[in-house]
């Protein structure tokens, strides 16, 4: 062959390959994230949120934080308004991996940080869900779609099992405090 043939036929080889992988990002296993548009990722986020926090036993509070949105993406949080102690943050991320992994979520990193620890999953489906502790050792969920169907997204349908803070940005620091969640010793 000519060397611009096998020049031509590497391109061509690289651009299907690519090709592939971008339709590949569109797909999960059961090939119905291709068909998912950006609210019912939104939904499927609440879900996995709330199948978490339904995990953690004594109950938190929280709210609401920020939906977000990309060009073919969505993001949706919650921040726990119960004071999680220092010395007790060990166990929440610990209840969290194993609900995590017990659900075959694959662990990307964890954040072993003492003032701001974090765990970073994965779905099987290709979402990405993290716990995380900001300032004041405020707890976050996020669960971050694929990209998918590009649509309006409404904001979450499932009322807060703490105060709402409904326009209030950014959202407060934890106030609620809970005999177990915010002792301090572990």
């Amino acid at each position: 062959m000519k060397k611009g043939t096998n020049r031509f036929l590497s391109v061509l080889l690289v651009a299907w390959t690519l090709a592939g992988c971008v339709a590949g990002e569109n797909e999960s296993a059961d090939g119905d994230r291709k068909k998912m548009n950006m609210q019912a990722a939104a939904n499927r986020a609440d879900l996995l949120l709330d199948e978490v926090l339904g995990e953690i036993k004594p109950a938190l509070q929280w709210a609401h934080g920020p939906t977000s949105t990309g060009t073919c993406d969505v993001s949706r949080m919650r921040a726990v308004m119960t004071i999680v102690s220092q010395g007790r943050r060990g166990n929440f991320l610990g209840i969290v991996e194993r609900f995590w992994r017990g659900r075959d979520y694959r662990i990307k990193a964890v954040n072993s940080d003492l003032e701001f620890p974090a765990i970073y999953a994965q779905t099987g489906d290709g979402f990405g869900v993290s716990l995380s502790f900001g300032g004041e050792g405020q707890a976050f969920f996020e669960v971050d779609s694929p990209c998918v169907e590009p649509s309006k997204v409404a904001e979450p349908a499932s009322p807060p099992n703490g105060p709402a803070y409904e326009g209030v940005y950014p959202i407060p620091r934890p106030d609620i405090r809970s005999a177990f969640w915010s002792a301090g010793a572990p």
